[in-house]
């Protein structure tokens, strides 16, 4: 994928197939959301997931449309092992046929963090290697992608649409108007296991030197880069084609 900007006319088109979808999909559910993605976009969609606190819904939903849609996982190397084990307990449970991981570069790991430190000095530096370049090169067959942001999980994701340009991506969010309570229920309503640390007071769940527990009455990403002005990893910051 290039890092130029797209021209003005291909950035343009891309904006108003958004918003049409954006137009058609606002009120839908997300069960319609994930079906109208996968029809428009064929093999040519994948989804993207942490498998972490609340990703188990997305995923069950996808697999309820198309478990052989392909699933992408970023495996930074500095999750936590009970991550890597809900992976595979939901492949296995949800019976998802094309979940797909994905590794920093070794030869960039190397040379921009060889003592895997990064993390304590430029935190943005660090998602940058481990998360936002991976998911480059991974999207990179894709002209669509579905992720499981919601609008009540921090002040910065109130406004998200159901779909948005994202970069040469359209960008599908099936999950945004969903609050806490139909999360749980949903979780509940088809007795589907939980990420093993949320009972542990982690309600967002991403590397282990940048995650911690969240007290009651704060938002559910309030635990991830706690102390730093930082509330997101990168990939979902508008990227250029």
């Amino acid at each position: 994928m290039s890092n130029l900007s797209p021209l003005p006319e291909a950035e343009a088109t891309l904006a108003r197939h958004a918003a049409r979808l954006e137009a058609r999909l606002e009120d839908a559910d997300p069960l319609a959301i994930i079906a109208a993605a996968r029809e428009a976009f064929g093999d040519r969609v994948a989804t993207v997931s942490s498998f972490g606190a609340e990703s188990v819904v997305l995923l069950h939903m996808v697999s309820q449309v198309d478990r052989t849609m392909p699933v992408l996982f970023l495996d930074t190397g500095h999750l936590f092992p009970e991550t890597l084990a809900y992976r595979d307990q939901l492949i296995d449970r949800l019976g998802l046929t094309q979940v797909l991981t994905f590794h920093p570069d070794e030869a960039a790991r190397m040379a921009r963090d060889g003592d895997n430190d990064l993390w304590a000095s430029n935190t943005d530096a660090c998602c940058a290697l481990r998360k936002v370049e991976p998911l480059e090169k991974a999207l990179a067959p894709f002209d669509a992608w579905l992720n499981g942001r919601k609008r009540y999980q921090a002040v910065t994701r109130l406004r998200i649409p159901v779909v948005e340009a994202d970069g040469r991506h359209i960008k599908f969010n099936p999950l945004a108007a969903l609050g806490p309570a139909e999360i749980a229920g949903w979780i509940h309503a088809h007795d589907l296991p939980e990420h093993p640390m949320k009972r542990f007071g982690f309600a967002s769940i991403g590397c282990m030197p940048c995650t911690s527990r969240v007290a009651p009455g704060e938002d559910a990403r309030a635990g991830r880069w706690r102390g730093a002005a930082k509330t997101e990893c990168g990939i979902h910051l508008r990227r250029t084609a």
